[in-house]
C-alpha cells in the first residue's frame, strides 16, 4: 500500500517555494530590496519539492472509536487466566488467543500472559482497552501474529498498562520476535481517548513490522531501546506521547523500498527522551503540525568534542553521498530528527536539545512553517543535498555548526544562529555520524555547484568562526542578513571560495579584520567595508547615513569587532556618505539593528562611494581595496572576492 499523495503536496509545497522568494519587501526596521530572485533558483527549488514525502493516508478503521457491547467479545482477565463472553476468541492457561475479525474488549489484569491476535483470513481486529492491565515476564503481553489490521483502542475515562520483562525466552536460537511490548506482524493502528502506559523492559514499546499509526490517545512508553517502530510507515495524526528509549524515540526500518520507511506527523504532542535519535527515518519525514519537546543523547551538553573541522563535498565521496539505502544503516546517533532521505517541515512548534544534529537529513530539506528553538551539540540543521526554508521562525541558540549544507536557499522566514564554529555553512557532508565522531569531520572541498542563495527572509548570525561561509559561491537579491561574526583573525563574517553576488536586499557583517570580505566587485548592488585601526567595543554603534543625514544603518554588534560590511539598496554611486560610531540610538534594536532616532555619535569618515565595493579606514577610502586585510574579498579594482586562505 502506498501511503503517500505526492501531487498535491508537490503543489502546495512548490507554490510555498515560489510565493516566500517573490515576497514583498520588509519594513524599513529590516531593510531589503524588492529584486526578485534568479529563475534558476525557484525552478531548483519547486524541483527538490518534487521529490518530498506525501500525506499519510488513514482508513475508518484508524479513527472509528465507537463499539457497542452487543457486537463485541468481553474478555475479562483475571489474574492468571481469563474468561471469554462471546465468540472470535479463547482462553488457555493465561493466553488469550483470537482468531476471527471483530471487537474485543478487554478489561483487568493478567499478571503473567499473552493476548495472541491470529486471524488468517486478514479481517480487523479491534482490541478495545476497557481499563487493561496486560504483563508477560518473558514474551509480548500483546502479540498480532497475523491479521489484516489491527487497532488498539484506548477507552475514554481509562488507564491501561502493557509491560513485560528484561528477558524473553523465544523457541529457538534464530529466532528473534516478537521484540516489544506490543508486536504487531500486521498494520497496527492505536486510537481513542483513554491512556495507555506501556513499559518495553526486553527491548521496544511498540512495534509493528508493516504501518503504524497513532489517531488519538494518551501514550507513554518506557522502552530499553525504541519506543516506536513502525517498519514501513510511523503516521501520527493526534494525540498524546511521552516516550523514554534507551535507543531511538520514534522509528522505522525499511531502506529497501522508496514508498516506504517513511515518518508522517499531522499533530499530535510529543515529549521524547531517547539514548539516540529522537526520531529516525530510513526514508523521509514530513509534519505538518504537532508540538514537540525533543531531547536526543542526553542533550547538547553530553555532545562529543569536535575534531578538527576538515570538509568535502558529497558529490567528491561518490556513492556514500548518493546511495539513499547506504545511508539508511542504523549507526549510533543521537540527532532529534534524522530521515536517510528528504526531510520536510510545514508546520509544528519545536524544542529541542539534541547531543548531535538538531535537524538532519542526508537527502533534501525543505522549511515552510512552524517554529524551532534549538541547542545542538553539533548542526543545528543539516542535509547533505540540499535546504530551502521559504518560512517559519528558527531560533538555533546553540550549536557547532547553525545550518549546513551543499546547498542551501532561503527565500523567506526569521532565522536565528548561533554557532561556535560557523553559522551558515556551505559545504554539505554525508553522514558518518555515530555519536563518538562529529558528522561534519568529514573532508569537505569547494565545488562550484556549492551555493547559498539568499532571495528573503531576515537572518541573524552569531558566530565564533565564519559568519557565512560557502566552498562555493553565496547570491544575495533579497531579504536581510545580520552578521556578527569572528573576533580572532582566523575566521570571517563573510567567506566565499567563488563569488557573492550581490544584487538586493540589505546585509551587515561586522567581525574581525583579519579575513576580512565582501561581496563580489562585480555586484549588481554596492558595499561599503570599513576597518578600525583598532577593536571596537561590543555593543559601540555604528552608523552610516547619507549626505542629508538619512540612515542606511545604525547597527550595535554584539561583539568586539574591528571591520564591518554594509550593502543596502540606499547605496549609490558617486553619492556621498558618512559613516559615525559610537552615540544612542532609539527604537526596537531588532537583531542590534535600531530604526529611531540617532545622536552623539564620533564622526569617523566622509567619503564618496566611486565602486560596487568602497573599503575605508579612519582616513578615508583604502585604494588598496582592503588588500593584505585577508585577500580579495571582493576588494580593490580587478579583485573577483573570496578570501584567499593561505596555501589555498
Amino acid at each position: 500500500m502506498n501511503p503517500y499523495k505526492k501531487p498535491l503536496w508537490t503543489a502546495l509545497l512548490s507554490l510555498a517555494v515560489l510565493s516566500a522568494c517573490t515576497a514583498a519587501p520588509e519594513s524599513p526596521a529590516s531593510p531589503s530590496s524588492s529584486a526578485a530572485p534568479s529563475t534558476e533558483a525557484a525552478a531548483d527549488n519547486t524541483a527538490a519539492a518534487a521529490d518530498m514525502p506525501g500525506k499519510a493516508k488513514y482508513e475508518d478503521a484508524d479513527l472509528a472509536t465507537d463499539w457497542s457491547a452487543d457486537n463485541a467479545t468481553a474478555i475479562a482477565l483475571n489474574g492468571t487466566n481469563a474468561t471469554v463472553t462471546g465468540t472470535g476468541a479463547k482462553a488457555d492457561n493465561g493466553t488469550v488467543t483470537i482468531t476471527a475479525p471483530g471487537t474485543y474488549v478487554l478489561s483487568g489484569k493478567l499478571a503473567d500472559g499473552q493476548v495472541v491476535v491470529d486471524v488468517p483470513n486478514k479481517g480487523t481486529v479491534r482490541l478495545v482497552l476497557n481499563g487493561a492491565d496486560i504483563h508477560n515476564e518473558d514474551n509480548a503481553p500483546v502479540y498480532v501474529k497475523e491479521a489484516g489490521k489491527a487497532v488498539i483502542t484506548l477507552q475514554e475515562g481509562t488507564d491501561n498498562v502493557v509491560s513485560d520483562g528484561k528477558t524473553y525466552v523465544f523457541p529457538d536460537a534464530s529466532a528473534d520476535e516478537p521484540n516489544a511490548a506490543i508486536f504487531s506482524k500486521a498494520d497496527l493502528t492505536v486510537n481513542g481517548t483513554g491512556s495507555l502506559t506501556v513499559r518495553g523492559s526486553f527491548n521496544n514499546g511498540i512495534t509493528s513490522k508493516d504501518d503504524l499509526k497513532i489517531t488519538g490517545g494518551a501514550i507513554r512508553i518506557e522502552a530499553a531501546d525504541d519506543g516506536l517502530m513502525g517498519r514501513d510507515l510511523v503516521a501520527v495524526r493526534d494525540g498524546k506521547l511521552t516516550i523514554e528509549a534507551g535507543g531511538d524515540g520514534v522509528k522505522t526500518t525499511n531502506d529497501a523500498d522508496a514508498a516506504k520507511g517513511s515518518i508522517a506527523i499531522e499533530g499530535g504532542t510529543f515529549d521524547i527522551r531517547a539514548g539516540g535519535d529522537g526520531m529516525q527515518a530510513a526514508n523521509a519525514i514530513r509534519i505538518d503540525g504537532g508540538t514537540f519537546a525533543i531531547v536526543s543523547g542526553g542533550g547538547s551538553a553530553k555532545a562529543a568534542p569536535k575534531a578538527g573541522d576538515a570538509r568535502q563535498d558529497p558529490r567528491n565521496r561518490g556513492a556514500a553521498a548518493s546511495a539513499p539505502a547506504q545511508a539508511a544503516a542504523d549507526t549510533p546517533s543521537a540527532k532529534a530528527l534524522k530521515a536517510a532521505a528528504n526531510v520536510a517541515i510545514a508546520n509544528g512548534t519545536f524544542s529541542i536539545d539534541a547531543a548531535d544534529d538538531a535537524i538532519h537529513s542526508n537527502g533534501a530539506m525543505t522549511i515552510s512553517g512552524g517554529g524551532m528553538k534549538i541547542v545542538s551539540g553539533d548542526d543545528g540543521i543539516h542535509a547533505d543535498a540540499s535546504i530551502a526554508i521559504t518560512g517559519g521562525t528558527i531560533d538555533i541558540a546553540k550549536s557547532y555548526e547553525g545550518i549546513e549544507s551543499a546547498q542551501i536557499t532561503i527565500a523567506g522566514g526569521d532565522i536565528r544562529v548561533t554557532a561556535s564554529d560557523d553559522g551558515i555553512n556551505i559545504g554539505g557532508g554525508n553522514d558518518g555520524s555515530s555519536t563518538g565522531g562529529r558528522p561534519g569531520q568529514n573532508q569537505f572541498a569547494a565545488s562550484s555547484a556549492n551555493k547559498l542563495a539568499i532571495h528573503g527572509g531576515t537572518i541573524a548570525v552569531n558566530a565564533a568562526g565564519d559568519g557565512l561561509d560557502s566552498n562555493g559561491s553565496i547570491e544575495m537579491t533579497g531579504g536581510t542578513v545580520v552578521v556578527n561574526g569572528p573576533t580572532a583573525n582566523n575566521n570571517g563574517a563573510l567567506d566565499y571560495d567563488g563569488t557573492f553576488v550581490m544584487s538586493g536586499g540589505f546585509l551587515i557583517a561586522a567581525g574581525s579584520t583579519g579575513m576580512a570580505s565582501a561581496p563580489s566587485a562585480d555586484s549588481g548592488q554596492n558595499s561599503v567595508v570599513m576597518s578600525f585601526s583598532k577593536a571596537q567595543a561590543a555593543g559601540s554603534l555604528i552608523r552610516l547615513e547619507d549626505g542629508q543625514g538619512n540612515a542606511v544603518a545604525t547597527f550595535a554588534p554584539a561583539k568586539t569587532y574591528q571591520s564591518v560590511v554594509i550593502s543596502s539598496p540606499s547605496l549609490k554611486k558617486d553619492a556621498t556618505y558618512v559613516l559615525y560610531t559610537g552615540g544612542s540610538a532609539s527604537g526596537s534594536g531588532t537583531n542590534g539593528l535600531y530604526d529611531g532616532e540617532y545622536r552623539d555619535g564620533t564622526k569617523v569618515v566622509e567619503f564618496k562611494l566611486a565602486n560596487a565595493v568602497t573599503w575605508l579606514t579612519e582616513s578615508g577610502v583604502d585604494a588598496s581595496g582592503g588588500a593584505g586585510r585577508g585577500g580579495p574579498g571582493g576588494g580593490g579594482p580587478g579583485m573577483g572576492g573570496g578570501r584567499v586562505r593561505p596555501g589555498g
